[in-house]
């Protein structure tokens, strides 16, 4: 082996990122994430593009750069301006109870491509993937995608252009069909090397793949989409699910359907600093939509990651590292307002601003946050769950 393949390799050891493991001896490299899967960077020209065929302004999401790659996206705006429609394909793999500010993301950036382009949205609740990959009973994968779905139902999605579908509820008919055709397809060797599966997994892993592949065929959902067998799918996610979606892209003209487009999004990092996101096995890593004010504020100061220096004098002489802060980089996805974010960066960068001023005024955004989030997910009834997810046809869901 020459040094270049060994220091490749002991980077790919650094940094993995995968469906089921994000982890890096320091920041993720999203560069060099982009070259590995092979996928595009979001460009300026791009959201631009977005802004004038939605006439709306950016998300923050967008703007910001925390959606940053996409796969095609230019073809499903091409394809917008000459008036065809398509529909967004996102998930969930419901494996706890509450949901973390990271899990939020998506749906967040899902539920304002909806309202700009105005089409019907799928949202998987993958229960069986989490009932293998977790050890969960079936009954327990259940349970936790509907209190999941309550979550996703608070963050404002139109029940006249949603459909919500856990695998057990669903999977079956036409849904099954488009598995059996991806899985022709898909050799064993090919999913060991997109995946990593060991002979250790156990066959239900290696048999997942299909089953988030054919959300992105509108055959796959006959009551929403029957006879429009080439509308395109826009799917919205972390780029930690890009694997599945390359294997889906293989496949797609292979089987008479369109390639899925993707626009992705970085992680949401943890508390603790940028290696990685968040872990619900850790608790102390993450804000959940459950906490507190109280909480909220403990966990920002105890444990944020500070880029301040160590004493005040040092920090008035030198400033913040904002490469490196935790409470910045929250800011930078949950502060609206472009001006005082720029603000507080340049002064907290500067040494004008403190550390404690920046977690203090981070608590306050989250608080709020959190907050309206608690009052909406209050509002969500077992009836509104049954309403988004029961089989029917959505007449508007172009209006």
């Amino acid at each position: 082996m020459d040094k270049n393949e060994e220091k490749q390799r002991e980077e790919e050891r650094e940094q993995v990122v995968s469906p089921w493991e994000v982890s890096s001896s320091g920041k993720i490299d999203y560069d060099k994430l982009i070259d590995k899967f092979g996928c595009q960077r979001l460009d300026q020209s791009l959201v631009d593009r977005v802004q004038r065929l939605t006439g709306r302004p950016p998300h923050v999401f967008l703007r910001r750069g925390v959606f940053f790659a996409h796969r095609d996206l230019n073809d499903i705006l091409d394809a917008y301006e000459k008036g065809e429609k398509f529909y967004l394909y996102t998930g969930r793999g419901p494996s706890s109870e509450a949901l973390h500010l990271g899990h939020l993301v998506p749906f967040m950036f899902t539920k304002y491509l909806q309202d700009a382009f105005k089409v019907p949205l799928v949202i998987q609740l993958t229960d069986d993937e989490k009932c293998m990959w977790k050890n969960l009973s079936v009954e327990e994968s259940q349970r936790l995608a509907r209190e999941n779905a309550k979550d996703i139902i608070a963050c404002g999605f139109d029940v006249t252009k949603t459909f919500i579908f856990s695998d057990f509820d669903y999977v079956g008919g036409a849904f099954y069909k488009n598995m059996v055709k991806v899985a022709k397809c898909v050799t064993y060797n090919k999913v060991v090397g997109i995946f990593g599966f060991t002979g250790e997994d156990h066959i239900g892993k290696v048999s997942f793949p299909p089953v988030q592949a054919v959300p992105s065929f509108p055959s796959s959902f006959p009551h929403l989409f029957s006879g429009k067998d080439h509308l395109r799918c826009l799917i919205p996610c972390a780029i930690d699910q890009d694997p599945y979606f390359r294997m889906t892209r293989d496949v797609a003209p292979r089987i008479g359907y369109h390639k899925p487009a993707l626009i992705e999004s970085s992680f949401f990092p943890a508390l603790q600093g940028e290696t990685g996101k968040m872990s619900a096995s850790d608790p102390n890593s993450a804000i959940y939509v459950t906490d507190s004010a109280k909480a909220i504020k403990n966990k920002i100061n105890k444990y944020a990651f500070s880029g301040g220096q160590e004493s005040v004098e040092l920090h008035r002489k030198l400033g913040a590292n904002l490469e490196v802060d935790i409470p910045v980089k929250y800011l930078s996805f949950f502060l609206e307002d472009d001006a005082e974010l720029e603000h507080i960066k340049k002064e907290y960068g500067a040494g004008g601003m403190l550390t404690g001023e920046v977690k203090q005024r981070l608590a306050k955004v989250l608080t709020e946050l959190v907050e309206r989030h608690q009052v909406a997910r209050a509002a969500v009834t077992d009836e509104m769950v049954d309403a988004f997810m029961a089989v029917r046809p959505l007449p508007n869901m172009f209006d």
